[in-house]
């Protein structure tokens, strides 16, 4: 194991050293092993370690935002993925970047606005609480980095990057 690094519960995870840079926490799991809720559990760790001397702290609305936007997106990982899950949290000076990887080749979609429509919001949610969404198809899988601003200004919701296209920022 590499510094930094420890297992829990079949979970392996990874958080850089504290420095100037950005704080970062990797969670590798097995789908069939793990919850929403475990994942939520370290987001919300991560964030409390990562306030530690942090001026300004970070705001209710972003910590909310990132504990829904992990669930959403290791849910829909957990239930139409396949193999490993990889959930990564970078903390950088503006912007929470919060990416979940798995084996499935086949990308989400982001449904029109369907008041009717029971289910399948996820990604509505994670874009209305973030800065861009890129969707990515990797050799292994797929990507998913939702980026959330740190600062407490409201956005109407992102832009959805699909493969091939660059994100740009609002």
């Amino acid at each position: 194991m590499r510094d930094g690094e420890f297992e829990l519960n079949d979970s392996r995870f990874w958080q850089a050293p504290a420095g100037n840079g950005p704080r970062t926490l990797s969670v590798t799991f097995e789908r069939q092993m793990f919850h929403a809720a475990e994942a939520r559990d370290s987001a919300l760790r991560f964030l409390a370690g990562s306030q530690n001397g942090r001026e300004p702290a970070l705001s209710v609305r972003v910590v909310e935002a990132t504990q829904l936007v992990v669930s959403e997106l290791v849910t829909n990982a957990i239930k139409y993925g396949s193999g490993p899950v990889e959930l990564s949290l970078v903390l950088a000076e503006d912007t929470l970047s919060v990416t979940v990887r798995d084996g499935e080749t086949t990308l989400p979609r982001r449904q029109p606005a369907d008041p009717r429509r029971v289910g399948q919001h996820g990604l509505e949610i994670v874009a209305a609480l973030s800065r861009d969404l890129d969707v990515q198809r990797e050799p292994t899988g797929k990507r998913i980095t939702a980026r959330i601003p740190l600062d407490d200004s409201v956005r109407a919701g992102c832009q959805m990057v699909q493969p091939g296209e660059r994100p740009m920022p609002r």
